[in-house]
């Protein structure tokens, strides 16, 4: 998103002030001279605004978000916050189950990659529902297991006001359909699952820790 002239026109009005007592040459000289001061179009380019979806640690909300560890501990907001997204959950200690998905689909560099995603991160808990083998069934065959992961990944930065908003977002699983987003801050559901940790700052992401595994084709 994008966020001097009239310098540029008082130095073109000193110089016109002094054509009379200047030659044809010394005229040239000073318009080049004025030109050359004048500020080019790039410079007068506004500075680049924050990005929309871009949080900060006072933005974090929901009840599973305490557990995280405090100050600049390995997986607290601090530490995560200048980490690209995978690496950041790798420290999480909400997201140990989905940091193994991850890395058994070889999805960290694309994820850390991004310049800038909302992550709909299932806790620990969301994979113990699967139950161990079912788990351990997916991570042994990524072609399965990638395009659910990917249902969980948005291509575009979001916090919570903007999902609600949204209402539905497209996930880099095209093929599962929309993520149907219901309410708003404590009580917003991701296709039904809770938020149980919203609006983590990451480097390149925004995330959402939910309480279930997000399945394609369910937008419900």
């Amino acid at each position: 998103m994008t966020k001097l002239r009239v310098a540029g026109i008082g130095l073109t009005a000193v110089a016109a002030l002094s054509l009379t007592a200047c030659s044809s040459s010394d005229t040239a000289s000073s318009g080049s001279s004025a030109s050359s001061m004048a500020p080019s179009s790039s410079m007068a380019a506004p500075s680049p605004v924050a990005a929309d979806g871009m949080t900060t640690n006072a933005d974090v909300f929901g009840p599973a978000c305490s557990q995280l560890p405090q100050g600049s501990a390995p997986g607290s907001l601090d530490s995560m916050g200048p980490q690209p997204v995978a690496s950041a959950a790798s420290t999480n200690p909400l997201l140990t189950k989905l940091v193994a998905a991850v890395k058994a689909t070889n999805l960290v560099d694309t994820l850390n990659s991004q310049e800038a995603i909302t992550v709909f991160a299932p806790a620990d808990p969301a994979f113990a529902a699967l139950g161990d083998a079912k788990f351990n069934e997916l991570a042994g065959k990524p072609a399965e297991l990638a395009p659910i992961l990917q249902y969980h990944v948005v291509g575009k930065r979001y916090d919570a006001k903007g999902l609600a908003t949204a209402g539905s977002v497209d996930t880099l699983n095209t093929a599962g359909g929309p993520v149907k987003i219901e309410g708003t801050g404590d009580n917003m559901t991701i296709n039904g699952a809770k938020i149980l940790c919203g609006n983590i700052p990451t480097k390149n992401a925004t995330v959402f820790v939910i309480d279930k595994v997000l399945t394609p084709g369910t937008n419900k």
